[in-house]
């Protein structure tokens, strides 16, 4: 009779433990068995795992990412940037953190335009003319403050000393570097900070920024105001105007973080968390999934898809170049554009035996997003989740270091429109939606993703400039069809963006006969001599706790799955 009446307790409690988890999936059985980081450099991805292993979340961790990051890949980000964080506390909503640069009170419409109303080459992509207002350390001292457990202070020291002890040159700087070697020689400050007597620096070489670690433990001290007001704030402006710039000590002053409601698509069981504007990659991303299950898209052949692929990132372009910008200037019709509705009539357009021609839809082409960009994904042991993309557009911005502040300025300005209709740096053109205003912010492409079946959660991003958006897509497919971190950031990428009307493929990401298939249907296909993007991922299985993540092989970051010790 006892052992009954015990093995009738241990069912009650097992049962009542049962229905507990049941209504809360966030018990210690639905919580990820590790920490995961993964970042395009592996010292930042060593400062994110620092935090965690010092009591930390994964927003300070994504702090001292961020500011590693902004040390150690100057040709991608910075805190002379800006950059988009989605967060996603454990258990509760989703947020995105816009520290995207603001344009200059001073800045105005045809800023760089001449006398006769054609832009001048140039002044939108180098030197200091060409940089917004950076959000990037607003954005990280309201992170701190507001999700993180740890001090500013804390989550700064890995940056600190890696912009006083210093980062070896790797291949990839001196790729990077090379390029953009006469914008940094215009600059003294940017020449001794990133050069070596003038040339790009030999593999291994030492780049030290002490002037920077100056500044970022000025923010260590004084939280934003450290970087936004006092010595700092003013050596930036005084330099900014002595080599024709337009900011003022009252931008910085006035620069603000606005949190913002990501985009949500409910799509066969997974709730799809994206961009809103002032970024066009959640509005575009959304049209798209929508188009492609509109046409049933998982079941059909394999050259259908690739067809299918093409034409819906043409769409999807089309309308991005016309309606998107600054939500907070400019009216965006973003229900509409997400709306089933509106992708069934796109859907409708799609001609299965042939491609359609660009010239065939009316709009614009599509304005640039920022070609070399940053991305990290992170996700904690308690369920905290973080996706961010930063960037300073160009590879090392304007190529301005500003006075002795260190702080190397981005060149956002480009990703407006200078001239509604003309080609900015990358031969792609934009709409008034997109035009110069005072305070506004710049159209962007940057897509961080967080993905939720409830039995899989899948965190994502890449830079890429304007294949963002459509290297993002791939990544959701290939997370659909059941990839883990490691094959969402390996999977070959193509690309179209409704103008120029051309299908540009990575090396061998697709074989003769796929291309041929291509071509036959009406599609230019240009197959490209590198790789693109540097994707990061981590995914969580629920069920098991099992977490993994991606670190894009086509370049040199790191990702790292750390279990409790």
């Amino acid at each position: 009779m006892l052992k009954r009446l015990l093995i009738l307790l241990l069912a009650a409690t097992l049962g009542a433990c049962s229905s507990i988890n049941s209504l809360n999936p966030f018990t210690p059985a639905k919580r990820p068995m590790a920490d995961a980081v993964a970042t395009a450099h592996p010292a930042a991805t060593e400062a994110g795992l620092a935090m965690l292993a010092a009591g930390g979340n994964a927003f300070d961790a994504a702090v001292a990412v961020s500011a590693a990051l902004a040390v150690v890949e100057p040709y991608s980000s910075g805190m002379g940037g800006g950059g988009f964080w989605m967060l996603r506390p454990e258990g509760e909503r989703v947020v995105v953190v816009d520290g995207r640069e603001t344009a200059p009170g001073a800045a105005h419409r045809d800023m760089y335009l001449d006398d006769k109303g054609e832009v001048l080459p140039g002044l939108s992509i180098d030197g200091p003319l060409s940089a917004g207002i950076p959000g990037q350390p607003a954005a990280l001292a309201h992170i701190s403050r507001t999700y993180g457990r740890l001090p500013l202070s804390r989550a700064l020291a890995p940056a600190i000393r890696l912009a006083r002890e210093g980062f070896k040159v790797t291949p990839h700087y001196q790729k990077m570097a090379g390029w953009r070697l006469d914008a940094l020689n215009a600059s003294p400050e940017a020449a001794a900070a990133f050069l070596l007597d003038g040339e790009v620096p030999p593999l291994g070489h030492l780049i030290k920024q002490p002037e920077l670690a100056n500044t970022l433990e000025a923010m260590a001290e004084r939280g934003a105001e450290g970087f936004y007001t006092g010595s700092v704030a003013e050596a930036m402006v005084a330099a900014v105007r002595e080599a024709g710039g337009i900011w003022s000590l009252e931008d910085l002053a006035g620069y603000a973080v606005v949190e913002r409601k990501p985009l949500l698509l409910k799509l066969d069981g997974r709730r799809i968390y994206t961009m809103p504007p002032p970024s066009s990659g959640g509005v575009a991303l959304i049209s798209m999934l929508r188009m492609l299950d509109a046409m049933d898209y998982e079941k059909r052949s394999e050259g259908e898809q690739n067809h299918l692929l093409i034409e819906v990132m043409r769409r999807a372009y089309r309308d991005r170049a016309q309606f998107l910008g600054d939500a907070d200037f400019v009216e965006v019709p973003v229900e509409r554009l997400t709306g089933g509705a509106h992708a069934r009539e796109l859907a409708e357009s799609i001609d299965m035996a042939r491609a359609t021609p660009s010239a065939e839809l009316p709009g614009y082409g599509a304005p640039e997003g920022g070609n070399d960009t940053t991305h990290f994904s992170i996700l904690d042991r308690e369920g905290n989740a973080v996706s961010a993309t930063l960037s300073i557009n160009y590879p090392f911005g304007s190529g301005f270091v500003a006075g002795d502040s260190g702080i190397l300025l981005n060149d956002e300005m480009d990703d407006f429109s200078a001239k509604p209709g003309v080609p900015n740096a990358y031969g792609l053109v934009g709409s008034e939606a997109n035009a110069i205003a005072p305070g506004k912010r710049m159209l962007s492409s940057m897509s961080p993703t967080i993905i939720d079946s409830g039995e899989r959660m899948v965190i994502l991003g890449t830079p890429g400039g304007s294949r963002i958006i459509t290297m993002v897509l791939q990544g959701i497919i290939e997370s659909a069809e059941g990839g883990d971190a490691e094959a969402i950031v390996a999977r070959p990428r193509l690309h179209h963006q409704y103008l120029p009307d051309k299908l540009f493929i990575e090396p061998r990401a697709l074989d003769a006969i796929a291309i041929e298939e291509l071509r036959e249907r009406g599609h230019v296909v240009v197959e490209s001599d590198s790789s693109w993007g540097n994707m990061q991922a981590v995914t969580w299985d629920k069920e098991g706790g099992e977490v993994k993540a991606g670190s894009d092989l086509r370049v040199e970051g790191r990702a790292e799955v750390r279990e409790p010790e």
